[in-house]
């Protein structure tokens, strides 16, 4: 019975120093927790590189749009002097002007399809760079931090307009209370980096 104790109170004993050190070792300054959080959703949306790519995109959309708008106009004006019938149907200035009108209206057309394509594609590239980017800078904040684990902590929009079943398999953290969050030590390190580049 004796030695029961001994064996009970050493291993108790034990419980109790292995959790003092544990508690003793985080130094000053470091955080309690070794796992951080951080939304991958809100540095997308207010870091500066993410700024800077909606502005290139929005000139390049309007200038693809006056470019559209003048097209448009030059074809309808050639179709109304092919209606107005101020050219004998059958010369060659009649068939001159059908043949750049078939030409504008096919280009028209193929714009309209291939730029939309174009577009996607180009916010794929993007986004696939810009996450990339994301990631190594996380990774190199954690680091500093002493951090090692960080989990993507984005919060889903109430009421859920897109798939729901989409969302429940892609929310992932549900509660991270003690976590340190990193999300605005990385949009600040990105938008350093960011202005870097600029200069």
């Amino acid at each position: 019975m004796k030695t029961k104790m001994t064996v009970l109170g050493c291993l108790v004993f034990s419980v109790l120093l292995l959790f003092g050190f544990e508690y003793t070792s985080a130094q000053p300054g470091e955080p309690a927790s070794k796992i951080g959080v951080m939304s991958v959703e809100r540095v997308l949306r207010d870091c500066k590189a993410t700024a800077k790519y909606r502005e290139q995109m929005k000139a390049e959309g309007d200038k693809i749009a006056a470019e559209m708008d003048a097209l448009s106009k030059e074809i309808q004006a050639l179709k109304a002097g092919l209606q107005l019938g101020t050219l004998k149907v059958g010369s060659s200035d009649y068939f001159k002007q059908h043949w750049e009108f078939a030409q504008k209206q096919a280009e028209l057309d193929a714009r309209k399809e291939y730029i939309p394509n174009q577009q996607m594609l180009q916010q794929q590239l993007w986004t696939q760079e810009i996450y990339q980017k994301i990631l190594q800078v996380t990774k190199d904040v954690g680091a500093e931090k002493g951090l090692i684990l960080v989990l993507e902590k984005s919060e889903p929009e109430f009421p859920i307009q897109s798939d729901f079943g989409l969302v429940i398999g892609t929310h992932k953290v549900l509660y991270s209370g003690g976590c340190p969050d990193i999300t605005d030590d990385v949009i600040a390190r990105m938008d350093a980096e960011e202005t870097k580049t600029e200069n």
